[in-house]
């Protein structure tokens, strides 16, 4: 854009001049040739629009909400099974286990260390607080889950005090005021034909009882 007066042009400047070049001459004593330079040709070729980079993608980053619907007048969201079944398998809770403490307990940063060596924890796990008793063990390992869920309790030991913690499984809809009628129990099936440890025989015998793990 070029100002001239008080006017503004938008159209491109077009000039064009001979510079001269000194290495460029015809024969000796004949005073250097001029090269035609036409400007134009230093244009780009494309024009960057500023506000398009400087503005944010609005398609980045885009979270999908759920649709408010209205019962009696009241505000409600609602989720469908198999989405709760996806927050749980992105959140990490597919092995997650409720330790409560009832006589007072150490720190959470404490807890964070001593709850996989004393617990006999195989892999990593994510330890948080839920509430003034309760707090939330993710287990990685399948292995990990079953462990902290067969027994009744573990004694956490810290500075010379031992901390009773009982271990429960974690529900989508679990409630810290509430017990929890959810336990952990062997099963066996005596007599058993070897041909039914398969996997697919045994789990579908303990569906009778409750969910095999």
């Amino acid at each position: 854009m070029v100002r001239k007066g008080s006017y503004f042009l938008d159209e491109p400047l077009m000039l064009k001049c001979k510079v001269p070049v000194a290495m460029t001459t015809k024969s000796p004593g004949q005073p250097p040739t001029g090269v035609d330079i036409d400007l134009r040709e230093r244009e780009p070729a494309s024009k960057i629009n500023f506000l398009a980079v400087v503005r944010p993608s609005r398609e980045a980053n885009v979270t999908a909400l759920k649709p408010i619907v209205y019962l009696h007048g009241e505000p409600r969201i609602v989720w469908k099974e198999e989405e709760v079944d996806r927050m749980i398998v992105k959140e990490n809770l597919e092995y997650a286990v409720i330790g409560k403490f009832s006589y007072g307990w150490p720190e959470i940063q404490e807890l964070r260390k001593l709850i996989p060596k004393q617990c006999d924890l195989k892999g990593e796990c994510n330890i948080g607080l839920l509430s003034n008793r309760h707090i939330l063990i993710r287990a990685s390992y399948l292995e990990d889950y079953v462990n902290l869920l067969s027994k009744p309790a573990f004694y956490i030991l810290h500075h010379g005090w031992t901390y009773p913690m009982r271990t429960l499984k974690w529900e989508p809809m679990f409630d810290p005021e509430e017990e929890t009628s959810t336990a952990m129990a062997w099963i066996s099936f005596p007599s058993l034909p070897p041909n039914f440890f398969v996997k697919e025989a045994v789990f579908s015998l303990a569906v009778a009882v409750g969910k095999p793990l």
